[in-house]
């Protein structure tokens, strides 16, 4: 997508099981809950290798670079030719620096691209660190965004309706600014950085059929992915030059992906059909902010329907129903957790699908926990707190660990259930940033314990 949204609040609260051992720091005794522990943060990347095969991967690659998000074809293929330097503008936090440079590495080690920062102003990516206000001055729905040929918020709004800011009117990238919030939780900005950067250098579409990667409007993965990182690779193969034509750049991905992903060269499984409109447009009104919950859930409902009729038994599927389970929590917390465990089984039959699971479960083990079923949530938890690790997402697997504290305690183990209240409470740091806001996450998780 060219923008993060924001998604509505009953996605924020959605926000995975090895050993505790195996996270990045040690786990830490228990504290009183007035003693708030360290932040803490993930160390090495955990991305998994494409796995599809090369025919499927290079047919996603011309969808994700040769398109827009509108659905109109890009007449060149472009990209930056030469190294590419990378200068922080604005007021960047102390974890924007620290992310965007661990970004850069991966980029570097894993998509082989010549990437540095600078502090030179004629960089050519800036990263523009604002405030959410800011941004929404512009764009009221987004919660970050990139913009080509233009360093600032005031050139953008100048620009933002000329073919100085068009994508489709660029024969080769050469100055590109992204625009990220630093006034909200840690993981927030980073996820920008991900997803924004990723799109300033790589495909400008997001593609709903995609299991494993960020570039997928569901917002499910936060990071890049094994298989962004291939993408990213390919489109920086000396085989391809910015100006190519779709046609060209068809022709050359064969013989690239199978130079860079030779595992990937088998005969390819039956094409996923491409997403039809309607359902990307019910979807994207169900998910997104301005309609009324009423209308939401006639638009997930009527997507439904469209995925049925079209026989879209993959992410996009557990995704529909995912999207029904949350519309309807409050209203009819019976139909939501059918739709969750839908949701599941669908994300279960396919591959590439840990995270989403993870995503899924956590609601799962919400219900059950209402319910009065411990043993039930941590049944679903336990396989989940390993997904979120390797997504590195913080805010869904503290989420999963005050879950797990719960199940713990009402189970009668109090000692467990204590340590790992203190180690979501490091994570939650992290992944939902000002204290206040961390007590009120914990608030949301326990507040319908008895004891």
């Amino acid at each position: 997508m060219l923008h993060r949204l924001l998604l509505p609040v009953l996605l924020v609260l959605s926000a995975c099981m090895p050993t505790i051992s195996s996270y990045d720091q040690p786990t830490r005794a228990f504290t009183a809950d007035t003693q708030m522990p360290a932040m803490r943060v993930f160390s090495n990347p955990r991305s998994q290798p494409a796995f599809r095969s090369n025919a499927e991967i290079a047919r996603d690659i011309l969808d994700l670079s040769m398109r827009l998000e509108s659905g109109r074809y890009l007449p060149y293929f472009t990209r930056f030719e030469g190294p590419i330097t990378v200068a922080v503008r604005g007021n960047p936090s102390p974890t924007l620096t620290t992310d965007l440079g661990r970004l850069l590495y991966r980029l570097q080690t894993e998509a082989g691209l010549q990437i540095t920062q600078t502090n030179e102003r004629d960089a050519n990516i800036l990263v523009n660190a604002v405030t959410r206000k800011d941004i929404q001055r512009v764009l009221p729905y987004a919660a970050c965004f990139v913009a080509p040929n233009v360093s600032s918020l005031a050139e953008y709004r100048i620009a933002r309706r000329t073919n100085m800011a068009s994508w489709s009117a660029m024969r080769e990238r050469k100055r590109i600014t992204i625009f990220v919030p630093t006034d909200v939780s840690p993981q927030e900005t980073r996820d920008c950085l991900h997803e924004e950067l990723a799109q300033a250098i790589g495909p400008l579409n997001d593609l709903y059929r995609l299991p494993d990667s960020i570039f997928n409007d569901d917002n499910i993965h936060t990071v890049l992915t094994g298989f962004d990182m291939l993408v990213i690779k390919a489109m920086y193969a000396p085989e391809l030059h910015s100006g190519m034509t779709r046609p060209e750049v068809a022709n050359r991905l064969p013989e690239v992906l199978a130079r860079l992903n030779p595992a990937g060269q088998r005969p390819p499984s039956k094409l996923l059909p491409y997403t039809p409109t309607q359902w990307r447009d019910n979807m994207i009104t169900a998910m997104g902010p301005g309609a009324g919950m009423s209308a939401r859930l006639s638009a997930a409902e009527a997507a439904l329907r469209i995925a049925t009729a079209n026989h879209l038994t993959d992410v996009r599927m557990g995704f529909n129903w995912y999207a029904i389970g949350l519309l309807t929590e409050r209203s009819d917390p019976d139909r939501s957790i059918a739709a969750f465990q839908n949701a599941y089984q669908y994300y279960q039959a396919n591959q590439g699908t840990e995270i989403h699971r993870a995503q899924v479960a956590s609601k799962i083990a919400t219900y059950a926990l209402h319910n009065g079923n411990p043993q039930m949530a941590l049944d679903y938890i336990a396989p989940s707190l390993a997904a979120a690790i390797r997504a590195e997402n913080a805010a869904l697997l503290s989420s999963l660990m005050l879950l797990r504290s719960e199940a713990l305690m009402r189970n009668g183990m109090a000692t467990d259930a204590r340590a790992a209240r203190v180690d979501s409470l490091g994570w939650a740091r992290y992944g939902f940033g000002s204290e206040r806001e961390l007590k009120q996450r914990l608030r949301v998780i326990t507040g319908f314990s008895p004891l």
